[in-house]
């Protein structure tokens, strides 16, 4: 029952981060990790530059979005 629990919290969490634009990098941690554990990973920094350009526009030739 506890491990449902912690589970139903953590994607609780995360869609909460979602709806507010919070990129998760833990999650992104453990996908690089068990995906491509031959890639380099980003530092915190970049992936939240990675993911904010991606949301907002900006950077790559595209143009800079509102929203």
């Amino acid at each position: 029952m506890f491990n449902d629990l912690s589970r139903m919290g953590k994607y609780l969490g995360q869609a909460a981060r979602m709806l507010v634009g919070m990129p998760d990098y833990d999650t992104y941690l453990e996908h690089m990790r068990s995906t491509h554990p031959d890639q380099p990973v980003m530092s915190y920094e970049a992936f939240f530059r990675e993911r904010q350009d991606a949301r907002y526009g900006g950077g790559k030739g595209r143009p800079i979005r509102c929203c």
